[in-house]
């Protein structure tokens, strides 16, 4: 099925709710500890399957608190939540997709591309939520090869080419060095630019409209064609920028996995604090 693009609507959704080829995942996560499979039993929307990001990251030292899982790890993840080789996925969550665009992200990482968020997420949804868990048959899916050209360790982020536009999706207080509530020192690498990825959506926690977008984008210095990399505290948020990017107009952005976690864990990397880029 050909989905409508990168982000859908709950017109869209509840048309296609009961299509076969379809799969809702529920994949909600809370920095704050809250957990989201409990979030999950207590209300989400109809046939949608729980898939926790802690069982889709992975465990490489030195690389971030959220790395990518192995091939095979995120395989298994996706048949036992019923994704089959030929499924549409539509991914959601309660943050305007400040989670679900990371499962996005690693859906089409992975060779996957028939995904899209769900807009607004569970708040848009009009009808009636289910506290029925979700048991689907395994499926078929397998991976692709990875496009590892969609990501960036810190050794290549230490050595960006002049020109590379770096975004830090984190919120400003943080960006700024003003408070750091998870990671080692506070700050943002130097030369990165304040892309607050809440900036990304209206008052509904649904996403601007792609012109609006474009303009954001421009004032942090996106043209298109530019080198964009962006980065948050774990590389999950900073998959709600590459996906406002490319709703803009503005594809090919790439990750920083490791992001401001693995960044700030090391000693010889040098970090700026203040609302200046560096």
């Amino acid at each position: 099925m050909q989905i409508p693009g990168p982000l859908i609507d709950v017109d869209w959704l509840a048309e296609h709710l009961t299509a076969p080829w379809l799969r809702i995942v529920d994949f909600r996560w809370y920095l704050d500890g809250r957990s989201g499979r409990a979030a999950y039993a207590s209300g989400h929307l109809p046939g949608a399957v729980f898939v926790d990001l802690e069982e889709v990251s992975g465990a490489r030292p030195n690389a971030g608190r959220h790395p990518l899982p192995e091939p095979e790890q995120f395989a298994r993840a996706m048949r036992a939540a019923g994704v089959n080789r030929d499924t549409t996925v539509v991914v959601y969550d309660d943050q305007g997709g400040m989670v679900a665009a990371r499962l996005w992200w690693m859906l089409r990482y992975f060779g996957h591309d028939a995904v899209a968020v769900l807009d607004g997420g569970l708040q848009a949804w009009r009808g009636e939520l289910s506290t029925e868990p979700v048991a689907p048959t395994p499926g078929d899916f397998v991976v692709g090869q990875p496009r590892h050209w969609m990501q960036l360790d810190y050794e290549a982020v230490r050595t960006l080419p002049p020109g590379t536009v770096l975004l830090d999706a984190r919120a400003p207080e943080r960006y700024r060095g003003e408070v750091e509530p998870i990671d080692p020192r506070a700050g943002h690498i130097p030369g990165a630019r304040n892309a607050y990825c809440r900036d990304n959506l209206d008052g509904d926690l649904r996403f601007k409209a792609a012109p609006e977008l474009r303009e954001r984008f421009a004032r942090l210095g996106v043209e298109a064609g530019a080198e964009v990399v962006a980065y948050c505290g774990s590389g999950v948020s900073a998959c709600h920028d590459l996906l406002a990017l490319e709703l803009a107009g503005l594809p090919g952005a790439r990750l920083y996995v490791g992001s401001w976690s693995d960044w700030s864990a090391r000693p010889d990397a040098p970090v700026a604090t203040g609302a200046e880029p560096s």
